[in-house]
């Protein structure tokens, strides 16, 4: 057997060799100097990663996760300790799973293995191309479950299509720098990624169905669509004008009628 077949329990040797013997991530990176030195020396000598990380394959990372992970998060708390997540996160960097075992890994459903699928998506923005990482991750913006976030302030409430949101739209998540990816607009003009449709439809019809709407609003409540206009008098309708008119008239006339009896009276004798 070969020394390198051997795993050893000093996980240093994956940061010493890999730039000289190891293979680069597809995006072309070094898998071991992804993570930056601070935290990659941090993990390494905690007691989780020594205990819970030493000869594990692709498939003890599934038990891993559901046993130890229930938070998210790079390093927490004022001695910023690494959490389980970002350790497994460094141990995928050393296993290096193929396309086959991440998807997977996406695939599993449930409430328990909502954190796998958000620690495979952390490790496919560290390490796969930009095309294939809007590939990957952009389905996941429709998982609405809630996550937990750990850090220095505090323990915080999360959502998984918000984590998926920042691993596409930030440049630091989980104390670790992403590398930097070209626009998504980019990537369709030069044909590498088609136009992705929103599963709300398309933004501009729903903006002109809601201009519909307020103009039809603001258009009154007759059903011919007719505004009512206000008379220029002093606030006076058209039916009360009216009737004072009809009474001017009334009154007028009951003083005719009184005059020409009071003449007949006078002219009898």
């Amino acid at each position: 057997m070969k020394k390198s077949e051997f795993h050893r329990a000093d996980e240093k040797r994956f940061l010493d060799e890999r730039g000289s013997s190891g293979s680069l991530a597809p995006n072309g990176l070094n898998p071991a100097t992804i993570m930056e030195k601070a935290v990659r020396e941090r993990i390494v000598d905690c007691y989780f990663y020594k205990e819970q990380c030493f000869g594990v394959n692709e498939a003890d990372i599934v038990d891993r996760v559901v046993e130890h992970v229930d938070f998210i998060g790079g390093v927490y708390g004022t001695v910023q300790k690494p959490t389980p997540f970002i350790c497994l996160a460094f141990k995928l960097l050393q296993l290096a799973p193929s396309d086959a075992i991440l998807d997977e890994y996406l695939r599993f459903g449930g409430e328990k293995f909502k954190y796998l699928r958000v620690l495979t998506a952390f490790y496919i923005r560290l390490t796969r191309q930009d095309k294939d990482v809007y590939q990957w991750l952009e389905p996941l913006l429709e998982d609405k479950r809630k996550l937990k976030r750990k850090g220095r302030a505090g323990t915080t409430l999360t959502y998984v299509d918000v984590f998926i949101d920042d691993l596409l739209t930030k440049d630091r998540v989980c104390a670790t720098s992403l590398w930097k990816m070209r626009k998504r607009d980019i990537l369709e003009d030069l044909e590498m990624l088609e136009p992705r449709v929103s599963p709300l439809g398309n933004i501009e019809d729903l903006l002109e169905e809601e201009e519909d709407d307020e103009v039809k609003k603001e258009g009154g409540d007759d059903s011919d669509g007719s505004v009512r206009s206000k008379t220029p008098d002093s606030g006076l309708d058209s039916n009360h004008d009216k009737i004072d008119v009809d009474g001017m008239g009334e009154s007028r006339s009951s003083r005719s009628r009184s005059r020409s009896r009071s003449r007949s009276r006078s002219r009898s004798p």
